[in-house]
């Protein structure tokens, strides 16, 4: 059957698993799940169990010792439970996998665990300990949505939190070996349904395997329908049999069919990649092809490195629309990558702190737009809550006069330093320099430096902010740039402290090393770098009009908030016409307006032609004033199209950060 085109399910938390402990036959106590009255595994013989059914009924550790492809081994799996089937594929891939190989994991979960209750179900094999460790210190909120952890160097694990039929549906990549897990048919009825079995399929790459520990007939029957072939093979302890099986021809990925320009490339795997661009969607995206192997030049025109101490502070935030769109999906998803790839990335806090945010309502507009926002997200607490002044305030540390969205686990960031560390990423090499012009070669691509030399590379990242649109394969992209100015204050020993990143019309974030940051100004078509102190002023006023005790306070300490007195930085950020992000590959604009020029008469009139794009180009830009929490994901999804992985974000959100989309945005309104 095929695989159904629906919309992605409702934003929201999940309900966390209903454990009872209880003791099995041999007296040791083991998690049951309340939910389906089923045990998650036996503890003495669970992980005996996982071996035989999935590692060996798989084949993995002859298929692991054998891989040499520079793409990852994927794994998919249908219900992560405590985890344990993954950490022994882990431990597989570590003792037969060869020094270059990596693996990626794949696993859907409805009722995600507890952190405590995970820790104590893996309490049981002691020599896990090392490897549930990692997974519990990034073990993500209980989102509907995908969530990727980095085990290890050479080992990622994506969540996709929910319905399993529903995630494998949206999922964007291909998988090599299954493991058909979850609580039994009889007691999970709902999982093992025909479109569990179709979207795994559709997600298959030919020849991929399954295993299974149930015979039950609707399982055989889901199977053969979706075209894989199973057999009965010898199951473990008490059971009999189980079933193994493969599928030879995967269908055809139908998804795009009302979208065709939105089909991705053909993958190309690179040796050397160049990234124009050293902001931190360069330098994210630089270090996240580092990591896997491909040497990578990063082009700028100056370099960070020899800024000194900026004391610059940036936000780690999202305003959320109040319907659920996606948009806000993307920047969630963000929001929440970012938060674990920063407590991965700079474990001592040297460069930023989760200190959490504050979005104020100045308004009763914004109080009931806030307020709406919570009706439609039932989201964890720890993720977002509605607060009224009196605990906002508390949170602050500095009396507040309005209620707020908390983000717990936001934060602020260092970003200029945060660049610099990411470019000294092993693999990663800096050139400055100033890119005047790409052209394609047989090779790969020339870049044409201002000064006259050139670097070839076989694809090209381009991040260059606002001036992204420069090059002539990607003028179809139009971003506007947008100058800002942050006021910076020297505070004296002894004066108030924030315990919160405050926003409201503007941002303030706890002092750092004694400076204060605040503003920022918003400048659209505004490219001058020059201080100025009208913009102090400005910021000054949005200061106060968010956190007048504060300001009174300084003031009663002493500090001068004169706007003469005070300093700046100024920086020109990028924005897309409609505030997304451009994420992607790089369309071929002339070709998508011959191929889909009956758009322009008919939008109805979808051709059936995939889209072109030029190959191994690539962008990362209009990132705009929440790039901290879009630009690292959007580092992770090129990085990961670029080496053929199953990709960090559902595919209609990959669709949505597109950036064709304007192309065919303005082939329909015949612009």
């Amino acid at each position: 059957m095929p695989v159904s085109v629906s919309p992605l399910p409702p934003l929201a938390g999940l309900e966390p698993a209903r454990l009872d402990w209880r003791c099995d036959d041999t007296g040791e106590s083991a998690p049951l799940s309340t939910q389906f009255d089923d045990v998650y595994f036996s503890r003495h013989d669970g992980r005996a169990e996982t071996e035989h059914v999935f590692v060996q009924g798989n084949d993995l550790p002859r298929r692991l010792a054998d891989w040499q492809a520079q793409r990852p081994f994927v794994i998919g799996e249908t219900g992560f439970g405590t985890g344990l089937n993954m950490l022994c594929a882990w431990a597989c891939f570590d003792a037969h996998a060869p020094a270059g190989a990596r693996l990626h994991l794949v696993s859907t979960e409805r009722y995600p665990l507890r952190r405590e209750d995970l820790a104590q179900a893996l309490a049981a094999w002691p020599d896990l300990t090392k490897r549930a460790e990692r997974l519990l210190g990034q073990w993500p909120e209980p989102v509907a949505g995908v969530h990727r952890l980095w085990l290890d160097e050479r080992v990622t694990l994506d969540l996709h939190f929910g319905d399993a039929a529903e995630r494998l549906a949206l999922l964007e990549g291909r998988v090599d070996a299954w493991f058909l897990d979850g609580f039994a048919p009889a007691k999970n009825p709902e999982m093992w349904r025909p479109e569990l079995f179709a979207a795994m399929a559709a997600c298959s790459r030919p020849g991929a395997t399954f295993a299974t520990f149930t015979c039950a007939g609707v399982v055989k029957r889901g199977l053969a329908e979706a075209g894989f072939a199973w057999r009965k093979v010898p199951g473990f302890g008490r059971k009999r049999e189980m079933l193994a099986g493969e599928i030879a021809s995967p269908p055809a990925d139908i998804r795009r069919a009302r979208t065709p320009w939105f089909s991705p490339p053909t993958p190309q795997p690179p040796r050397h990649v160049a990234v124009i661009g050293a902001g931190i969607a360069g330098a994210s995206t630089a270090a996240a092809l580092a990591r896997r192997g491909i040497a990578v030049t990063l082009i700028d025109r100056f370099d960070r490195a020899e800024l000194g101490t900026t004391h610059l502070q940036g936000a780690l935030y999202v305003k959320l629309a109040v319907e659920t769109n996606l948009q806000s999906r993307a920047y969630l998803a963000g929001l929440l990558h970012s938060r674990r790839w920063l407590a991965q990335l700079d474990p001592e806090q040297s460069l930023w702190r989760p200190s959490g945010v504050l979005q104020l309502a100045l308004s009763e507009q914004e109080q009931a737009r806030q307020a709406r926002f919570l009706d439609n997200h039932p989201l964890p607490e720890s993720v977002v809550r509605g607060v009224d002044a009196e605990a906002a305030s508390a949170a602050a540390g500095i009396r507040l006069e309005a209620p707020a969205l908390d983000y717990p686990g936001a934060a602020w960031v260092k970003p200029l330093e945060l660049c610099v560390k990411l470019a000294g990423t092993p693999g990663v090499s800096f050139r400055r320099g100033e890119v005047a012009s790409l052209a394609a070669s047989e090779a790969g691509w020339t870049l044409a430096l201002a000064d006259g030399e050139t670097i070839a590379a076989d694809q090209v990242v381009i991040a260059t902010a606002s001036e992204a649109a420069r090059f002539s394969q990607t003028q179809a992209l139009p971003v506007q740039p947008v100058r800002g100015q942050v006021s910076q204050l020297k505070l004296p020993d002894g004066a108030p402290a924030l315990g919160r990143v405050v926003c409201a019309g503007g941002y303030v974030p706890p002092a750092a090393d004694g400076v204060l940051n605040f503003g920022a100004t918003y400048g659209p078509g505004d490219t001058d770098m020059a201080e100025r102190e009208g913009d102090h002023t400005a910021n000054l006023a949005e200061l106060e009009r968010g956190l007048p005790h504060f300001v009174a306070v300084l003031r009663e300490a002493g500090v001068d908030l004169s706007p003469e007195r005070l300093t700046g930085r100024v920086g020109v950020r990028a924005a897309s016409p409609d505030k997304t992000p451009y994420c992607g590959p790089v369309p071929d604009a002339g070709a998508w307006h011959e191929d889909y020029a009956a758009l322009a008469k008919d939008a109805s009139r979808v051709p059936d032609v995939p889209g072109r794009h030029h190959p191994g180009l690539w962008i990362s830009a209009a990132h705009g004033s929440r790039g901290m929490a879009s630009a690292p994901l959007c580092a992770e999804l090129i990085a990961s199209r670029i080496c053929d992985e199953p990709l960090p974000l559902e595919w209609p959100l990959v669709d949505h950060l597109h950036p064709g989309r304007r192309v065919i945005r303005d082939l329909i309104r015949n612009r």
